[in-house]
């Protein structure tokens, strides 16, 4: 690990964190009360993939629903407007709208070949701005004088990464150069993102072979076909074994750093606070 001991993390001219968890355990929380205090520099991996990776696809998928207005239509062509997305560190709604739902497109779903390609083509935005961190830890130092740094990643990370393997790619860059922390939920704390993602369901990245298998399930259990299904039915029924398919990734992703609790995350009230927490899991 970059920290060989409480001391080496209490004592570092730099500290550099990489939190990874399941979305809605406190990454961004931890994040932004760290950014608060004026010593750290948010890298948030969402935020990079829709302003560097997929920006350019977010804004002509809304050219392209634009141009199905006639007002709009003209107005665009007349280059009389302009389209672009407001991604915010608080608001990376275009990002998950671009990322869709398969399904019947009379409820705004996509055809599962299309929703696929968009699947990999976020795959490879995230990995690239996952790859990125070390840029932007040095870059946060050199350019903008932060001592500190925190990297703020996606819930997908896991999907991407094989942790059992010591000389995985991915993993080895990000370790090398952030200590990695794992925000721990418990049972109770997934039934309540179960819950809050059942009043609002919000699009996710899946790992093609999990994609394919939960598809397919479904279609045979509905017994349906592809453009009848509920867009929003279909990413509900996925979420909990989304979430059960994680775990174990997440848990083994943890050995190559340290591990929290998601309690203990919402419980920290200061940047002294979070130092305290580290010191005490190295």
């Amino acid at each position: 690990m970059l920290y060989s001991s409480a001391q080496d993390w209490r004592t570092a001219d730099q500290r550099k964190v990489l939190v990874f968890g399941m979305s809605g355990l406190g990454k961004t929380h931890l994040s932004q009360l760290l950014r608060s205090s004026g010593d750290w520099f948010h890298y948030s991996i969402d935020y990079r993939i829709g302003t560097r990776y997929l920006g350019e696809y977010i804004t002509d998928n809304v050219k392209a629903e634009a141009m199905k207005v006639p007002f709009l239509r003209d107005l665009l062509l007349s280059d009389s407007i302009y389209i672009g997305s407001n991604i915010t560190f608080d608001n990376l709604s275009p990002v998950a709208t671009w990322l869709g739902k398969p399904g019947d497109p009379a409820k705004g779903g996509l055809p599962m070949d299309e929703y696929r390609r968009r699947q990999a083509l976020f795959r490879d935005a995230e990995i690239a701005a996952l790859l990125d961190t070390d840029h932007f830890s040095r870059r946060a130092q050199a350019l903008y004088g932060y001592p500190h740094f925190i990297c703020d990643t996606g819930g997908s990370i896991c999907e991407w990464v094989d942790a059992q393997d010591d000389a995985d790619p991915l993993l080895s860059r990000l370790a090398e150069n952030s200590l990695l922390v794992w925000i721990k939920g418990d049972e109770a704390h997934t039934q309540e993102l179960i819950r809050r993602f059942d009043r609002a369901p919000k699009p996710m990245a899946y790992q093609p072979a999990f994609l394919d298998a939960a598809w397919d399930e479904y279609l045979k259990e509905n017994n349906t076909q592809e453009d009848e299904v509920d867009p929003d039915s279909f990413i509900r029924w996925t979420y909990a074994r989304a979430l059960a398919h994680r775990q174990p990734r997440y848990e083994a992703m943890s050995k190559w750093g340290v591990s929290v609790t998601a309690d203990e995350v919402a419980a920290l009230g200061s940047e002294a606070d979070f130092v305290d927490l580290i010191a005490t899991k190295l």
